[in-house]
């Protein structure tokens, strides 16, 4: 008997972490329904392209939440970071190419001593992500203090690009998942960073350095940051540092939706993706509906309740 149950364990461990972005997968394509029952065109590919553009920065910076989750951080200033990177694109990127390209890859650098004091220090990341969201905030009111600019051309050509019979949202949403996919859970940092969330203390006994799984988990969710935000400011062709504000939960809820955990030690980038663009189709569902702006924000919460309720009863029947 025992010969027998040992192959289809793996299997049931599978589907348990798969189970998440599956009821995230059902609940998108749910909303997919709802959308073209109330709009036709919406299935057309000239319709999805317009549902799914909102939705590629919120998946992009859903990316770089979960990197950070899957070392046991989360990250409250995810949403002014992606803010700043819009600015930065509107301003310095228009005015002075080579200094805007230095300051990204300095706001990347930022984010990797973020993760170097987080560890040092043994600050909780809550609190320093926290802070530094007011920094974040601060120098993109310094740098563009009300909503405007324009984006550089080849930006707002990528914005604009729309490839023939294929939704142009759907390659960089796939394109980015893919990457972090073989980078967080096929690459041996990725391993180790995983390492660091799930067993820290097992990681330096393995005699590798936690620190260094830190600062490479905070160095590339600050690159993704910095695409998610050139990829909204070519969608917005401007600047604005708040623009990404409510990216900050709803980042974190993307990663739950999609199978990640508070606690560590899980990376799911197709489930983060799957996740993000379900929160983004919720606004879709709900102006198509004609719920009122200041119900909008109740019903969301409802909506992923719902959610997560089905992913806990689908885990409890696959336990």
């Amino acid at each position: 008997m025992a010969h027998l149950l040992a192959p289809a364990l793996p299997d049931r461990a599978r589907m348990r972490r798969s189970a998440p972005a599956a009821v995230s997968a059902v609940a998108l394509v749910a909303m997919l329904c709802v959308c073209s029952s109330l709009q036709p065109g919406v299935l057309t590919v000239e319709g999805l392209t317009l549902v799914l553009s909102a939705t590629v920065p919120l998946v992009i910076a859903a990316q770089a939440q979960m990197t950070l989750m899957a070392v046991g951080d989360i990250d409250l200033g995810i949403g002014n970071f992606v803010g700043l990177v819009t600015v930065v694109s509107a301003t310095l990127l228009v005015s002075s190419p080579l200094l805007g390209v230095l300051v990204l890859i300095g706001l990347v650098a930022a984010y990797a001593v973020l993760g170097l004091l987080i560890h040092l220090r043994e600050v909780p990341a809550l609190i320093a992500t926290l802070g530094a969201s007011f920094l974040w905030l601060g120098l993109g009111l310094f740098l563009l203090p009300t909503p405007g600019g324009t984006t550089p051309g080849w930006l707002a050509s990528f914005g604009a690009w729309q490839p023939a019979g294929f939704p142009a949202p759907l390659l960089p949403i796939l394109v980015v998942a893919l990457v972090v996919y073989l980078l967080t859970a096929r690459s041996a940092a990725g391993v180790r960073m995983r390492g660091l969330g799930s067993n820290a203390v097992a990681l330096r006994r393995a005699g590798l350095r936690p620190l260094t799984s830190r600062v490479f988990a905070y160095a590339t969710a600050g690159a993704l940051g910095v695409l998610s935000g050139l990829v909204l400011a070519s969608q917005t062709g401007g600047g604005d540092v708040s623009s990404a504000s409510g990216y900050t939960l709803t980042t974190v809820a993307a990663v739950i939706l999609g199978g990640g955990s508070f606690s560590g030690g899980t990376a799911v980038p197709w489930g983060a993706a799957i996740g993000g663009v379900t929160l983004g189709l919720v606004s879709v569902v709900l102006s198509l509906l004609d719920v009122r702006s200041d119900m909008q924000s109740a019903v969301q919460g409802v909506i992923v309740l719902a959610v997560l309720a089905g992913r806990v009863v689908v885990g409890k029947v696959l336990r």
